[in-house]
């Protein structure tokens, strides 16, 4: 018997088993080329998503001259495979894309205006994909569902692979599904904790408080007369790399953990914290580092993404258990993660992430919120997703569910970034931001590697003179303590003093000269 075979415990289901190249008469009877077809992909961050069928629909497309003449709208919660979205995006295959990306030609062609693309709250994008919300025009239904899988049940059920993201809410509104079943990986049965919510005013509340707590399938309940197509999958996740904390990264972390230790101190935080959510990228991947070699022990994660740090810190032994929705590691952190599998295996619970991102859990547990913005204003206004306040990069993600209902909620950045013609040319610390994704009333602490500013309990322009002498560079704090104060005197030292003239000079003189420190410009 073979390993797909093996997998495939509803033996019914084994005359559908097909090659990928088979499925794209699917498509065809639908209507691809004739109409805009929904699909509804499985995945979150680069794990977990189809990758065989998206492949052959790309090369059947490229090799017939279908470029720009068939089209999809991809709802798929997070970034998946550049392999797959993103030649996708180069072969002019996507029409509309929600509710976050990653990729240089999806961005390119995002920010170009061909692909119309959304972003959303994670939390609340899979409740409003289940609502049908994205599709109205069709009865709040997806055309189809591609799903990478890691077995399929006796009873039809889907046994999920590393992440879980919005898979449940998107196997349970398509029409047809398409099952790619990866053996190129062990089967993650056991790992999932899956739950299909009601519609209001059905919904019942999540019974969870405690981290490791279950209350759900280890499975997605299916309807498996839906699914028209089992194809073997061998690809492994195109895991994303991330490179060793730099020095800039451990002094932030640096700052946090020292936080965190006068938290405890002053009685506001119990020893072992409260339950960390951290975000992704090398500045979270260093954040979480810092506890590898910090003094917390018992600790708990409840968060969206695992990355490689929290493979290190549960070998330290101070990580207990942690709950997200993906396996957001890179590929050495794959293969140190399948190495010791049944280890990590009891110690993870892959969840939705309507649970995951969930506003009443985040609050119930009292997590610790940590994000990376774009750039944070002087009165504690954060971008997350537009660069100038007008090119998109991924989206808005997960960091809202967290900053809006997390007990600590903590942005961090490098205080300025260079340019092609200045060292110091961007500010993370601006006048006023130019796009707010978290506004001041969300945010409880902001760092960089100059220094943290705690904003609990202040009045805007008290918390204006935090941010700038805590966390500005200094090639840029005179200029924001000047503004601050010319901003005072202008308008009557008003609750929220701005020079509306010049809020934005900082952001213009960038687009014209490189640099952000137009006092500079000759």
């Amino acid at each position: 018997m073979s390993e797909l075979e093996k997998r495939i415990r509803k033996k019914s289901l084994l005359s559908r088993v097909m090659k990928p190249e088979d499925t794209i008469k699917f498509f065809k009877e639908a209507g691809a080329g004739e109409k805009v077809l929904d699909l509804g992909w499985s995945g979150f961050t680069p794990v977990g998503y189809p990758k065989v069928v998206p492949i052959a629909l790309a090369d059947y497309v490229e090799q017939n001259g279908l470029q720009g003449k068939w089209k999809f709208n991809l709802f798929i919660v997070a970034s998946v495979g550049v392999e797959t979205e993103d030649r996708w995006a180069q072969l002019d295959m996507i029409d509309r894309r929600w509710p976050y990306q990653t990729g240089k030609n999806i961005q390119k062609a995002i920010n170009a205006g061909k692909i119309r693309f959304g972003s959303k709250h994670l939390s609340m994008f899979a409740q409003d994909l289940k609502y049908g919300f994205y599709t109205k025009d069709r009865g709040g239904k997806l055309d189809f569902a591609l799903i990478e899988a890691s077995a399929i049940t006796e009873d039809g059920g889907i046994v999920l692979a590393g992440s879980v993201g919005s898979a449940p809410e998107i196997i349970d509104i398509a029409d047809k599904i398409i099952v790619e079943i990866n053996t190129g990986v062990p089967s993650f049965e056991g790992m999932h904790d899956i739950l299909s919510t009601d519609l209001p005013p059905y919904r019942k509340p999540y019974l969870i408080t405690k981290v490791n707590d279950r209350i759900g399938y280890t499975y997605v309940p299916c309807d498996h007369d839906k699914i028209i197509a089992i194809v073997e999958s061998k690809m492994p996740d195109n895991g994303r790399a991330l490179t060793p904390p730099d020095e800039l990264s451990k002094t932030i972390a640096g700052h946090i953990m020292e936080f965190f230790k006068h938290e405890v101190k002053m009685g506001r935080l119990p020893k072992n914290l409260l339950p960390l959510q951290s975000g992704v990228g090398n500045i979270a991947n260093a954040i979480v580092g810092g506890f590898v070699d910090g003094d917390f022990e018992n600790l708990m994660v409840w968060t969206e993404v695992l990355q490689d740090t929290m493979l290190d810190l549960f070998d330290t032994g101070k990580l207990s258990f942690a709950s997200a929705t993906s396996l957001s590691l890179s590929n050495d952190g794959f293969k140190r993660f399948f190495d010791k599998f049944e280890e990590y295996k009891s110690k993870i619970v892959l969840r939705p992430q309507q649970i995951s991102n969930n506003p009443e859990l985040i609050r119930r547990l009292g997590c610790i919120g940590m994000n990376t913005p774009v750039e944070f204003d002087i009165y504690a206004h954060a971008n997350s997703e537009c660069v100038a306040g007008v090119r998109m990069i991924n989206g808005l993600g997960g960091s809202g569910d967290f900053e809006r209902n997390a007990y600590l909620s903590i942005m961090h950045a490098p205080s300025c970034r260079a340019t092609k013609t200045d060292e110091f040319g961007i500010s993370t610390v601006v006048p006023k931001a130019s796009h707010i994704d978290h506004t001041e009333h969300d945010i409880d602490v902001l760092v960089t590697e100059q220094g943290l500013a705690d904003l609990r309990g202040l009045a805007p322009k008290d918390r204006a003179r935090e941010i700038i002498n805590k966390c500005a560079h200094p090639a840029y704090k005179d200029y924001l303590l000047d503004y601050l104060e010319r901003a005072e005197k202008q308008t009557g030292y008003a609750h929220e003093p701005h020079l509306l003239d010049e809020c934005f000079k900082m952001h213009i003189s960038l687009q014209q000269n490189g640099t952000m420190r137009f006092w500079e410009v000759k």
